[in-house]
C-alpha cells in the first residue's frame, strides 16, 4: 500500500508542476486552445494517443471484447493503430493544418462555421459536441475507478470526485500545452506499464504458448460456434461481424471526434505531421495492440468475481480481476498506467468542450464584446461545470462503459467526420449535405438507445452504421443541393495554393525538380 500511494503522489505532484509551469504558455485564447500552435511531433503525436486510449479502453472494451472474441480482438488494436492512428494522420493531419491556420479556426464547431460559411452550423455543432462529449468523460471515470476500487479499496464516489478535481487543476491552469506536456510524461508511463503487465499475465499462466494453449481448451459459448474449443484462439475469433464493428467504430470514429481532430490544429507545421504520423501509430500499437492482446486472455479468470449475481458478465470487472493477482509493485504500475490513460482523455475533453462553447456558442452570440481575457476566464468557467455535469453523470451511469463510450462516439463521428473530411479535400460539399451528416449521425445514435425505436441491437454496430451513413449522405446529398458560392469556396481552397519561403534545408534541388 506504501508503494502504490507513493507513485499515486508523485504522479499527482508532476501534474500539478507541469499545469503551474505552463501558465506563461496560457495568456491568450490561441495559446490556451491550441498551444499557439507551436507544438512538436513528439508532443502532439502522445497527447493524441493518450486521448485516445483511456481506462475506457482498457478497462472496458479489452475486458468486454476480449472476452467475447478471445485473441483475436488484437484485431481491434491494429485497426486502432493502422486506421485510427496512421491513415487519419495522413489523410486529415496536413490538411486539418494548413486550412485551419489559414481560417483561423480553433475548434472544430469553428471550422463549420468558416468553411461552410454558416453561423447556424456552427453553433449547432457546438451544442452537439458539448451534449455528446458528456457521455464519454462519465465512461472514463467509470473505468478508473473499479480499478482503484481494486487497488485501494477506495469508494467509487471518492475516486470519481478526486480524480475530476486534479484534472480540472492543471488543465485551468496551464490550458493545452499543459495537457501536451502532461499527455507525454503520461504516454511514457502508459508503454512502460502495458509492457509490464503483459509480460506478468503471460508468466502467471506459463508464458506465451502455454497461455494459448490453455484458452484454446475453453468450450466457446456462442451458439455460432457450436460449443467448439479452441474459438478464442481462432484467426477471427467467435464473431467476425460484430468485431468488425467496433473495429469501424474504435479506428474510424477518431477521424470524427473534435477532442482528436483538434490535435492536428495544434501541430507545429508540415514536416512536423510527417513525424508525428510515425511516432503516432507506434504509440498506438504498443498501447492498443497491447491493452486488446491482454484482454484476449480474460477468460483465463473466469471466476465468480467477474459476474454479476444472475450469474451474467460483468465485463467491466475482467480486467481488474486478472490485475488482482498480481504483486504489489506491478499493480501500482497499473494504477499509473490507467490514470495517466484516463486524465490524459479527460483533460483533452474538458478542454475541448470549454472552448467550444465559449468560442463558438457564448462569443457573438450571447456576449457581443468579448475580449481575450473574458474567454479564458469564461473556458476556464466551463470547464468547471463541464466536469460537475460528468461526474454527476458518472455517479449513476446508465449502462456499462462500452456502451456509453459507444453513444458519444457514434453520435459525434457520425455527425462530424464526413462533413469535416471531404471539406478538406473537396469543394463541391453543399451546406445541405452538412445538416444530413448532423441529422442522420444523432438521429441514429439517439434513437438506437431507446427499446422502442431500437433497430440495430448493439450501440457499437449503431455508431458504426452512422459514421458509414454520413460518409454515404455527404457525397449523394451534395450532387442534388444548392452548391457555395464560388467566391466562397476560393477563399476557403486559397491556403492550399499559398506558396511559402522555406529554409534551403527544406527546399527541393535542382536535380530533385528534374
Amino acid at each position: 500500500m506504501g508503494i502504490k500511494i507513493f507513485l499515486l503522489v508523485l504522479f499527482f505532484a508532476i501534474m500539478i508542476a507541469v499545469g503551474l509551469y505552463s501558465r506563461r504558455h496560457s495568456t491568450n485564447v490561441n495559446d490556451f486552445v491550441l498551444g499557439g500552435r507551436k507544438v512538436g511531433p513528439w508532443l502532439t503525436a502522445f497527447a493524441y494517443g493518450t486521448s485516445y486510449f483511456s481506462a475506457v479502453v482498457f478497462v472496458g472494451y479489452a475486458g468486454q471484447f476480449g472476452y467475447k472474441y478471445g485473441m483475436a480482438t488484437t484485431w481491434i488494436g491494429l485497426g486502432n493503430a493502422f486506421i485510427g492512428s496512421l491513415l487519419a494522420w495522413a489523410v486529415l493531419g496536413r490538411r486539418t493544418r494548413i486550412m485551419t491556420k489559414f481560417l483561423d479556426a480553433k475548434t472544430m464547431p469553428d471550422f463549420f462555421g468558416k468553411r461552410y460559411h454558416s453561423k447556424e452550423l456552427r453553433i449547432v455543432a457546438a451544442v452537439i459536441s458539448f451534449v455528446f462529449l458528456i457521455p464519454y468523460t462519465s465512461s472514463v471515470y467509470n473505468g478508473l475507478s473499479r480499478l482503484f476500487g481494486m487497488a485501494f479499496n477506495i469508494p467509487y464516489t471518492v475516486c470519481v470526485v478526486v480524480m475530476a478535481a486534479l484534472t480540472c487543476v492543471y488543465v485551468i491552469l496551464g490550458g493545452y500545452m499543459a495537457t501536451a506536456i502532461n499527455d507525454f510524461i503520461q504516454g511514457i508511463i502508459m508503454i512502460v506499464g502495458i509492457i509490464a503487465v503483459i509480460l506478468a499475465i503471460l508468466s502467471q499462466n506459463g508464458g506465451l504458448n502455454a497461455s494459448i494453449m490453455e484458452l484454446a481448451k475453453l468450450p466457446s459459448d456462442v451458439p455460432a460456434t457450436m460449443g467448439q474449443p479452441g474459438a478464442f484462439t481462432a484467426f477471427l475469433g467467435t464473431d467476425p461481424k460484430n468485431l468488425l464493428g467496433v473495429v469501424i467504430l474504435t479506428s474510424l470514429g477518431t477521424w470524427g471526434l473534435p477532442q482528436m481532430v483538434q490535435k492536428f490544429y495544434a501541430i507545429r507545421d508540415e514536416k512536423a505531421v510527417q513525424t508525428g504520423t510515425i511516432i503516432s501509430t507506434a504509440f498506438a500499437v504498443i498501447i492498443a495492440g497491447g491493452c486488446y492482446f491482454l484482454g484476449g486472455f480474460g477468460r483465463l479468470y473466469d471466476t465468480p468475481a467477474i459476474h454479476n449475481a444472475d450469474g451474467s458478465v460483468a465485463y467491466d470487472s475482467i480486467i481488474p480481476a486478472m490485475l488482482s493477482t498480481l504483486p504489489d509493485i506491478l499493480i501500482g504500475v497499473v494504477i499509473m498506467l490507467v490514470l495517466s490513460a484516463s486524465m490524459s482523455t479527460l483533460a483533452s475533453l474538458v478542454l475541448t468542450s470549454s472552448s467550444t462553447l465559449t468560442i463558438d456558442l457564448i462569443k457573438g452570440n450571447f456576449v457581443k464584446d468579448m475580449d481575450e481575457k473574458k474567454q479564458i476566464v469564461t473556458m476556464r468557467i466551463f470547464l468547471v461545470v463541464f466536469i460537475v455535469l460528468s461526474v454527476i453523470i458518472a455517479l449513476n451511469p446508465p449502462t456499462f462503459i462500452a456502451q456509453l463510450m459507444g453513444i458519444s462516439w457514434g453520435a459525434l463521428a457520425g455527425a462530424f467526420l464526413a462533413p469535416f473530411m471531404y471539406g478538406l479535400y473537396w469543394k463541391g460539399v453543399t451546406r445541405a449535405s452538412v445538416w444530413a451528416s448532423f441529422a442522420s449521425g444523432i438521429l441514429i445514435t439517439v434513437l438506437n438507445m431507446f427499446p422502442a425505436t431500437k433497430f440495430i441491437q448493439s450501440p457499437i454496430n449503431a455508431g458504426a452504421a452512422a459514421m458509414i451513413a454520413g460518409l454515404v449522405i455527404v457525397p449523394v446529398v451534395s450532387l442534388f443541393t444548392p452548391k457555395m458560392d464560388e467566391g466562397e469556396i476560393k477563399f476557403v481552397f486559397d491556403c492550399y495554393e499559398e506558396e511559402h519561403m522555406v529554409k534551403q534545408k527544406y527546399a527541393l534541388t535542382e536535380d530533385d525538380q528534374r
